[in-house]
């Protein structure tokens, strides 16, 4: 029976607890996931829950970014508004 990955694509390890932030596993079990037998990997899946509680939340992106380009873009003078003189 295969073991899904518990990998949420929010790959962060809080240096506090150890733990990714988004899978909750520690960098050894997400190094080592691939090549874990069934047995192993269904262990690791059953202690996740219980991790969560230690798991610091990565910290929400400030509101209103939007990049270099949209910041550039404001700087810029609109085309055709030079003055001739």
């Amino acid at each position: 029976m295969a073991i899904d990955s518990p990998c949420t694509r929010v790959c962060a390890i809080d240096p506090m607890s150890g733990l990714c932030r988004g899978c909750l596993r520690t960098i050894d079990e997400i190094a080592g996931w691939g090549s874990f037998p069934p047995a192993i990997r269904q262990a690791i899946m059953a202690t996740l829950p219980g991790r969560a509680p230690q798991a610091v939340p990565a910290p929400p992106e400030p509101e209103g970014r939007r990049g270099a380009r949209a910041t550039r873009s404001k700087r810029r003078e609109p085309t055709g508004t030079h003055d001739a003189s």
